[in-house]
């Protein structure tokens, strides 16, 4: 059995490769050739939220699958886009609904918003890596928050960032220790105390942030007590600190087949990587 660390770095290390597999399998390829060739008839706001499928598919690619039912407040969301100062988008403390609202702007540009061919590659690419994500969640829900907090990193600007986010502030707390019972304390000290702990232009630059995300994942096993992890693991978390202080399922009728598992079976047959 493989632990956290080892498949988040199996992932990482080929990121390319497995997003690939992943846009491939049945149900997201299917859902990605709707939207690709329908998005561009959209010409409001209204028209996305009341098309279920190109609504989903958007919602989904910036991480807010599990809001599709609020229609009214997302209409408004991209009705009023990201210019004023308070625009429902920057008053909800949401980074995921700012983007969403960036990059739908139907406010700025109006029915021209969804025929650009760089909102569509956008879109997509963050559907298959939410997708990638989501399908490693189902083995390992930690492989999962690795790979979230390595395509969100770099958008972290303060501390304030990470607490509005449950994932980002997951494997925050879980890499440096810090019991969850801390989002129990005020806003403020929270704050306090992970800026006494992080310098976040580490999270700008790859090595350091391989390093902290692997440090997260070492401790993930050692907390889950996860197979094969070993006390070397348990040392080289430490170590890091001091830088920073195959399942299948069905969906819309199709089988879709985890990456993870066409993987390894390439991985069998040519003998690795």
């Amino acid at each position: 059995m493989s632990t956290t660390l080892s498949q988040y770095l199996t992932v990482a290390n080929n990121l390319s490769q497995w997003q690939s597999y992943t846009a491939k399998t049945p149900a997201v390829q299917t859902a990605t050739q709707y939207f690709e060739q329908n998005i561009g008839s959209v010409t409001s706001a209204q028209q996305l939220v009341n098309n279920p499928r190109l609504f989903d598919y958007a919602m989904t690619a910036f991480g807010l699958g599990d809001m599709t039912y609020a229609k009214g407040m997302m209409e408004k969301v991209l009705q009023e886009g990201v210019t004023s100062s308070t625009a429902l988008a920057n008053t909800l403390d949401n980074s995921d609904i700012h983007a969403f609202a960036t990059a739908f702007n139907f406010a700025q540009n109006g029915a021209q918003t969804t025929s650009s061919s760089s909102l569509v590659s956008q879109v997509v690419n963050k559907y298959i890596e939410n997708s990638l994500e989501t399908n490693e969640g189902q083995q390992d829900p930690g492989v999962q928050l690795a790979l979230y907090f390595q395509s969100h990193a770099q958008s972290i600007t303060n501390v304030y960032s990470i607490l509005a986010d449950k994932n980002l502030l997951t494997v925050v707390q879980t890499a440096l220790g810090i019991s969850p019972l801390m989002s129990l304390e005020p806003v403020d000290q929270q704050a306090q105390m992970l800026q006494s702990k992080l310098n976040l232009s580490n999270f700008q630059n790859p090595t350091k942030l391989q390093q902290f995300i692997e440090q997260f994942c070492a401790q993930y096993d050692a907390n889950n007590n996860t197979p094969g992890s070993t006390s070397n693991s348990q040392s080289s978390t430490l170590t890091v600190a001091s830088l920073f202080q195959t399942s299948s399922s069905v969906s819309n009728g199709f089988i879709d087949i985890n990456p993870t598992t066409l993987l390894n079976a390439d991985n069998a047959n040519l003998g690795g990587l």
